[in-house]
């Protein structure tokens, strides 16, 4: 039954009104609350300082550690946990809530903070989506919208009241071990699948009484620093900031993002968790940010052990606070408290500052209904993990898969007898999730669910008449230690079968644990695959992984390559479906895979990204965008093919307040119905600011049957080929443009 919503014994102040305005309410309670009480509304807390064991695991409250710090230091929010029954996170925030309401003069509930990335994360048998890496290669915005409207559905009920998704950061660095969290190296693609997302959090009416705030993060340029390595420095130009890195963020903000998570690093020497021209001068007055500003995980601290930038934790928390922060993730310790009433003491932080961020705090808690609808309730819990919500994921997953190579037409494998299935992932759950799944670095294999497949039992399922054979790692022969007669044996197992599958990648890791010092394949993995190469099967190369590990002397050596990422719960499925042709596959790269360790660069590099003594090459290279990629950017196969026509334009020129219409026919000219995604760019040919080579603009999926034709359009206006200068503005410059769809182009001016 839903818990009933008690008002606590105090009396009817005008802030427990619902039926004034927001503002009035929080000006109403902000005069009733004392300074340290404000300071508290600041503070945010980890799980471990009011649970039983201290564990991050333990979701059982500790009312005694709970009351000292919301009554005596009024904390007013709290973080974390792990995947445990929603019966015991129901219980958990009803005893939290009830404190917070309940058991204090003023009544203010606590809003909890979760890390909930790809669905519910940290709730068991919630719906598992891929990661943020996959849905981007989709190109279907919808599917970012359903992991958002799914992840508020299984778990708003509760008292999950803060989402801290999606990731906003561009995927242009493949070293950073953040990468899969991101919507690839586009900003255009990362602005449409993560406004999409927030709206899904943020507009589920199905959710009601409760409403959840989504997250952006992590703001801003954090995903780009030099050395590839979590939360190390970062240099970037203010143009490079306005063009590239803002307009992802922008976008959310405009869809009505309610709160940002700060960058953990520093750009341009200046650790972004103190920078007044990031979180206040670009966030606030130039991107009219209104909501909450909270740091990501000690961001504060670190100034002082990380940064070195703070020569003690005070002076840290000034810095903080005078660049704009609302809410300091402290989270395992109440110095900030302690701090922020010596800084006002001092009179170097002034009650008025912190009432600027309070109110923020507050008109949050208000406007997600938390003093209407403190309590969870436990009545709609059967919604979890329910049928429909597990088909949303899988069709995710499917149209997530991109099919990097296909030689001779390996794939589909049409019912062959006998399969292998090797390598790291081929029987294993969690790493077709990756981290933040059921624990901060992906939970143990025992803790997934019984029903989600392997890519091996998803085989045996998709193939019921075929012998699908798993390979244990102990059952693939070392190649640097075997004599020829065991790798003679050894190769005549693999000769017997039809089809080989060799789930290659990583296994799961987040944040700086995911730190590595090579790009390519891990060395065993390649001497694996070049041992099984010498079979006679046909060989599939499926790629399990969060971020593209090189496997350029690889190529040669398999018949098929499967692009998998990480796929989630229902990834197997998708997998093993799109093997065997049930799903004929339809991903496209959202990021440009590296082709060399020590050389990558994102499709939408700068023309002099090339230098050639050859004027002719040098010509060739920019005429052709071409990069140093392995696969391009927006590049995947199907078992069909597509023919492109022409691109027509309506006009060859445009006044600044005009528009012209491009047009582009696609054709299915293959046997089998296939999805296509068209790409619509546009490249400048001159331009005071160096101009990308070409910059996605619109991207429209089209289903075909065999012989079918689409005809698409894209209506280019001055704005789309407009450019941010330092101060943020855009300017249109007169002159020639190209719009491009796959290698060809028409040119247009403005005029």
């Amino acid at each position: 039954m839903q818990i009933e919503q008690k008002k606590g014994t105090f009396e009817i102040y005008p802030y427990q009104n619902p039926d004034i305005s927001v503002s009035e309410r929080v000006d109403d309670l902000l005069k009733r609350m004392s300074l340290y009480e404000k300071i508290g509304q600041m503070t945010q807390l980890d799980i471990t300082l009011i649970n039983k064991t201290g564990n991050q695991k333990d979701v059982v409250i500790d009312p005694k550690k709970a009351r000292n710090l919301i009554q005596n230091h009024h904390i007013g929010s709290f973080l974390n946990g792990e995947a445990v029954e929603p019966e015991t996170w129901n219980k958990f925030m009803i005893e939290l809530t009830r404190i917070a309401v309940e058991e204090t003069e003023l009544g203010i509930p606590v809003i909890f903070g979760i890390d909930h990335i790809h669905g519910a994360s940290y709730l068991k048998g919630s719906t598992i989506f891929p990661q943020s890496i996959n849905l981007a290669a989709t190109y279907n915005p919808e599917h970012a919208y359903n992991t958002g409207w799914v992840t508020a559905y299984e778990s708003s009920d509760l008292g999950h009241h803060w989402i801290f998704a999606p990731v906003l950061d561009l995927g242009v660095n493949p070293l950073w071990p953040r990468f899969w969290e991101t919507y690839g190296e586009d900003p255009h693609t990362a602005s449409v699948m993560g406004s999409a997302f927030v709206e899904g959090v943020q507009n589920n009416e199905e959710t009601a009484p409760y409403k959840q705030a989504a997250t952006a993060k992590h703001f801003l340029g954090y995903s780009d620093p030099r050395t590839g390595w979590d939360r190390t420095p970062a240099q970037l130009s203010i143009q490079q900031i306005q063009e590239f890195h803002r307009p992802s963020f922008q976008k959310a903000i405009d869809a009505g993002l309610k709160t940002v998570m700060t960058n953990s690093g520093e750009i341009n020497g200046v650790p972004v968790v103190a920078s007044h021209f990031i979180l206040t001068t670009l966030l606030r007055d130039q991107m009219g940010f209104d909501g909450v500003i909270i740091t990501d995980w000690d961001d504060i601290g670190k100034l002082v052990d990380f940064h070195f930038t703070a020569e003690n934790f005070k002076e840290a928390v000034f810095h903080s606070i005078d660049a704009g922060v609302d809410i300091s993730m402290t989270p395992k310790h109440l110095d900030f408290n302690s701090s922020m009433l010596e800084l006002v003491d001092e009179g170097r932080i002034t009650e008025e500052r912190i009432n600027q961020s309070v109110r923020r705090i507050l008109r949050l808690k208000f406007e997600l209904g938390l003093f209407e609808n403190p309590y969870p309730r436990n009545d709609r819990l059967h919604r979890i993990g329910q049928p429909e919500n597990r088909k949303k994921a899988l069709d995710a997953a499917r149209e997530s898969i991109v099919l990097l190579k296909n030689e001779n037409n390996t794939l589909p494998a049409i019912k062959p007898r006998r399969i292998g299935v090797l390598g790291i992932s081929a029987n294993s759950k969690r790493n077709l999730c990756g981290g933040w799944t059921l624990a901060w670095q992906g939970g143990k294999e025992s803790q997934y669910p019984d029903e989600m497949h392997t890519i091996f039992s998803a085989l045996k399922e998709e193939y019921p008449d075929a012998e699908v054979i798993l390979f244990d790692p102990d059952d693939i022969p070392d190649p640097n230690a075997i004599s020829k007669k065991e790798e003679s044996a050894f190769l005549d197992k693999l000769n017997a079968l039809d089809l080989l599958v060799y789930a290659a990648g990583e296994e799961p890791y987040c944040e700086f644990t995911g730190n590595i010092n090579d790009l390519r394949l891990p060395q065993k993995q390649s001497d694996e695959l070049e041992l099984i190469s010498q079979s006679t099967a046909s060989l599939v190369l499926t790629l399990v992984q969060g971020r593209p590990r090189i496997i350029t002397e690889l190529i040669d050596k398999v018949d098929a390559i499967i692009h998998a990422g990480l796929p989630g719960f229902e990834g197997a499925k998708a997998i093993a479906s799109v093997i065997s042709g049930r799903v004929n596959p339809s991903g496209k790269l959202p990021f440009s895979y590296p082709q060399y360790p020590n050389h990558f660069l994102p499709y939408n590099h700068k023309k002099s990204s090339y230098f050639s003594f050859d004027p002719e090459e040098a010509n060739r290279i920019i005429q052709n965008n071409e990069s140093p990629a392995l696969y391009p950017f927006g590049f995947g196969l199907s078992y069909t093919t597509f023919k492109y026509s022409k691109v027509r334009l309506s006009s060859e020129s445009m006044s600044e307040d005009g528009s012209i219409k491009a047009e582009v026919s696609v054709t299915n000219t293959g046997k089998e119905t296939g999805t296509e995604t068209v790409h619509w760019f546009t490249s400048t040919h001159f331009g005071r600011i160096t101009r990308p080579v070409k910059e996605l603009k619109h991207f429209e999926r089209v289903t075909l049957n065999p012989g079918e034709t689409a005809d698409l359009e894209f209506v280019i206006t001055p704005q789309k080929v407009a450019y941010p200068v330092k101060s943020g503005k855009k300017i249109i410059e007169k002159g020639t443009y190209s719009v491009i769809v796959q290698k060809m182009h028409n040119d247009f001016e403005i005029i």
